[in-house]
């Protein structure tokens, strides 16, 4: 596949939204903004979010909601943007709901008393609800258990449905919304569920994992594994850290194909679609701060209330 540079000079993008007018709309997490890519690749900042804007998605009111992980410390590594450690300036966890003119309100801080340390990524079902993942944050000496959740757009129920993960991070769900996915980081290891009903899943009696989940596939050597989108076929594409590229990995647990960037960048993590068709896949080469584009094989699946 042929990767064409969309927009440069980003400062660690992530969570990309490819809108029908030919904009994508992402967040660049060490500049603390969602902001939008024009088709020619110029960008504007729609709001700053402040703390460390992660995953985004559009609800079903058009506004946008984006999982903040509260901020991360910074460095550069070998010429690449690298996040760290929880910084001093730590905001806090939270979803936030942001409109395209710039309004930026904090929907959830907390999941029964618990403060919310690093959510990370979100996907909406049909129902209008969305799950999302907190992903913790580390610090110096300790590093916090994960989960994966389930919360309402109007900010009247927000529900831990998962927990402990080892560092979650991308959430899709299947074509039918039967299955729940999500990429744990730093194990290299893809979950499933069965969808009980909004915000209950329906654990592996079978399974061995505390959590009850269903091994998808695990990635081998250093390989770890950021935010994910599905397809139309139900293939899982999640953007695998270290070896800097796409993974694509069939609903039986195949992998199926990579898609590598062009410029080393181990900082690979996420994949949209977009084009009438959903033929065009929209990539972050996080490191570098570039977002790419490349026709894809497959239709990407039309997430739930976006326009």
């Amino acid at each position: 596949m042929t990767l064409t540079t969309v927009a440069e000079g980003l400062e660690f993008p992530e969570g990309p939204i490819a809108l029908d007018d030919g904009s994508v709309l992402l967040v660049e997490i060490k500049r603390g903004t969602l902001t939008r890519v024009a088709p020619d690749g110029k960008t504007s900042v729609v709001a700053e979010t402040g703390g460390g804007p992660n995953g985004a998605a559009i609800g079903p009111d058009g506004a946008v909601y984006v999982a903040n992980n509260g901020g991360f410390s910074w460095t550069t590594r070998r010429g690449l943007t690298a996040p760290g450690p929880q910084p001093a300036e730590y905001i806090g966890g939270r979803i936030q709901r942001v409109t395209l003119d710039g309004e930026v309100s904090d929907l959830y801080t907390h999941v029964d008393g618990h403060g919310l340390r690093g959510p990370n990524d979100l996907v909406f079902d049909a129902h209008g609800g969305f799950w999302f993942t907190d992903m913790g944050k580390t610090r110096p000496r300790e590093t916090d258990l994960g989960g994966l959740y389930y919360a309402t757009a109007d900010g009247s129920r927000i529900v831990e449905v998962v927990h402990p993960l080892n560092a979650p991070n991308g959430v899709g769900l299947s074509p039918d919304g039967s299955r729940v996915y999500v990429a744990e980081t730093i194990t290299g290891r893809l979950w499933w569920w069965d969808v009980a009903e909004p915000g209950q899943v329906r654990p592996n009696p079978d399974s061995w994992a505390p959590h009850g989940g269903t091994l998808l596939h695990g990635f081998p050597g250093l390989q770890w594994l950021d935010s994910l989108a599905v397809d139309a076929e139900g293939n899982v594409c999640v953007a695998t850290l270290y070896s800097g590229r796409v993974s694509v990995v069939s609903p039986e647990g195949d992998l199926l194909e990579t898609v590598p960037v062009p410029d080393d960048d181990i900082f690979v993590t996420n994949i949209c679609f977009g084009a009438p068709d959903l033929r065009t896949a929209y990539i972050t080469s996080s490191g570098h701060g570039i977002l790419y584009s490349t026709p894809w094989p497959r239709p990407g699946l039309r997430l739930n209330h976006t326009a």
